[in-house]
């Protein structure tokens, strides 16, 4: 199949959109502790849905993972362990900064780690960016999505110095500026160890194209792999505050409160007292939605990339700039930038054309490439 660097931008934008929306059904999620809600859903971003449709559209799955060579099995799954760290402090940036700040601060760095550092890695950067004129313009599309990046994490820390502090809360109920901007900066660069891991996992790749796998879905074993990797990051971390917090028992509609030995504080009325009922079945499916869409951005990151010709590495600009554009959307509809001054909602749809016009420059330097 001739690749065709549009529809591969088509299929990034669809990954971006999913990888934007994940988090949304999670804020309907109600009497869980974040550990709680986060491992539920990951067990279907990490297990559940990387085998299911790498079973469902791979030839002879085992067989492929079996005649692969051993270090492309070990080292995406070292990767994901490492981008899982990133996965875990992401969903705080979220809480911290809301979805649009958040968001643009994480996948900036994200953004030139997982793009560069492959090419750099695999020792072709200066034959696949440097001396040629496909090359030069996705470089120039990566400085046009960094732009656009720092656009819109101006607009975020603008808004921040404008409102009040109960602005703030209301629009991110626990928003915290330099708590955020911390953990975002070590998020985008442990997340970008994914792009190292999708890098990795060439090898696997091609055995199960060599299966009479379809180009579309011969990167979806090493999603397999990477998720390995990252289930256990996240496994260990979530187990790690389940003890601690002793929250297990709100997997099966117990409260909080009834978690601890501490007896329930005496109510002057006594329906004060009752806790409400959590809501089992409406936030497993929030879960399960959540997590599946998670997978999903990372379903059609592969079949984007197999579309990008030998110029593939770019597919991670392409998925990052789809992610901030979508996730900015997201932020509006979700009101987080309500009581923010226009200019500075201006600046943050100036971002967003930034990064719309440097998807438009990768997908055209990607034409010239194939």
């Amino acid at each position: 199949m001739t690749p065709n660097p549009l529809i591969g931008v088509l299929y990034h934008w669809l990954g971006g959109f999913a990888s934007a929306s994940f988090y949304v059904p999670y804020r309907a999620v109600r009497g869980w502790s974040w550990e709680i809600y986060w491992l539920t859903g990951g067990l279907f971003s990490w297990a559940i849905a990387p085998w299911l449709f790498a079973s469902l559209q791979t030839n002879d799955l085992l067989m492929v993972f079996g005649e692969a060579p051993p270090a492309a099995i070990i080292w995406p799954v070292v990767f994901g362990m490492l981008w899982g760290f990133g996965g875990l402090t992401y969903g705080l940036t979220m809480r911290y900064l809301g979805l649009s700040l958040g968001m643009a601060v994480v996948l900036g760095l994200c953004t030139v780690f997982g793009t560069l550092i492959p090419p750099l890695f695999q020792g072709d950067f200066q034959s696949k960016l440097l001396d040629s004129l496909s090359g030069n313009i996705i470089l120039a599309g990566l400085a046009i999505t960094l732009g656009g990046i720092i656009v819109v994490a101006i607009a975020g820390a603008r808004k921040d110095a404008s409102l009040t502090d109960a602005q703030k809360a209301d629009a991110v109920a626990e928003f915290n500026f330099r708590k955020g901007i911390g953990v975002a900066i070590f998020s985008g660069v442990m997340s970008s160890c994914f792009a190292f891991g999708l890098a990795a996992g060439e090898p696997v790749k091609a055995v199960s194209a060599a299966h009479g796998t379809g180009p579309l879905w011969t990167g979806l074993p090493v999603l397999c792999l990477i998720m390995a990797g990252g289930l256990v990051t996240n496994g260990l971390w979530c187990a790690f505050l389940i003890l601690r917090n002793r929250s297990a028992g709100q997997w099966v509609g117990r409260s909080a409160d009834a978690a601890t030995d501490a007896p329930a504080p005496a109510a002057a009325n006594p329906s004060a007292a009752v806790q409400p009922a959590i809501p089992l079945l409406a936030n497993f499916g929030l879960c399960a939605l959540a997590g599946t869409t998670w997978y999903f951005q990372f379903f059609f990151y592969t079949m984007g990339e197999s579309q990008m010709g030998r110029l593939g590495f770019s597919s991670w600009t392409l998925h990052m700039a789809s992610i901030i554009i979508f996730g900015t959307v997201w932020g509006f509809a979700l009101r987080e930038w309500r009581d923010a001054p226009g200019r500075i909602k201006a600046m943050v749809w100036s971002g967003v054309a930034l990064l719309v016009m440097a998807t438009i420059v990768i997908g055209y330097g990607n034409m010239l490439g194939a």
